[in-house]
């Protein structure tokens, strides 16, 4: 199978998500997007706003209804907190499918904070999602000075199976403004709803070989 790889803490999951997962499995010809719901990010471990796991992951489940969207937990269950980690094991578990890691453009403006962030280039291909306002800073930022030199053009986007690593591709889609941020603010009581939702909720992975 050919699959996109989401990360995230997906505080909540909304529909923005949703409509880069499903643009992204056109664009790309996925057969499926897994959403990997961060049990942490070590580059937002400050945060005092963010949601129990639990609650993360069921809101996520939610946004992704019948969708080729599969919700993981595999983070929480190997115990990576590091994509780097998180996409070494995955790979080797899951060796009979090919996949793509699919990042926001506002990602890039801290990829080079991230660990190993040269080695996950040299081991994934990389679809970037374009974001209104980031075109400017992300082709500023340091990251930048190395990763320009490996992008392809979007109209090969479908080969992405081929490309020899590293590999990076630009994808536009039309904008969906939803904010986790905004929507935290506009309802800071959001994962109440989702209260009844996490007792036995099961992981969505699939089995491992």
């Amino acid at each position: 199978m050919r699959i996109g790889l989401l990360g995230g803490s997906f505080n909540p999951a909304h529909t923005g998500h949703r409509a880069i997962s499903l643009a992204a499995i056109e664009a790309l010809g996925l057969d499926e997007v897994w959403w990997l719901v961060s049990p942490g990010n070590p580059l937002k471990d400050k945060a005092t706003d963010m949601a129990p796991f639990s609650v993360r992951f069921a809101s996520a489940r939610k946004m992704a209804g019948h969708a080729p969207i599969r919700v993981s937990a595999i983070e929480e269950r190997l115990g990576t907190r590091y994509t780097v980690d998180t996409l070494a094991k995955v790979q080797r578990l899951y060796r009979g499918h090919e996949f793509i890691w699919l990042m926001g453009e506002d990602n890039l403006l801290n990829f080079d904070q991230w660990k190993g962030w040269r080695h996950i280039a040299m081991s994934i291909p990389i679809a970037v999602v374009a974001r209104p306002g980031y075109d400017h800073a992300a082709r500023a930022v340091p990251a930048m000075g190395w990763l320009r030199r490996f992008f392809r053009p979007a109209h090969q986007a479908k080969n992405w199976t081929t490309w020899r690593l590293p590999a990076l591709v630009l994808l536009r889609f039309r904008p969906d403004p939803t904010s986790a941020t905004r929507l935290r603010a506009a309802d800071p009581n959001w994962h109440r709803r989702f209260a009844r939702r996490v007792a036995g909720v099961p992981s969505a992975d699939p089995p491992t070989p």
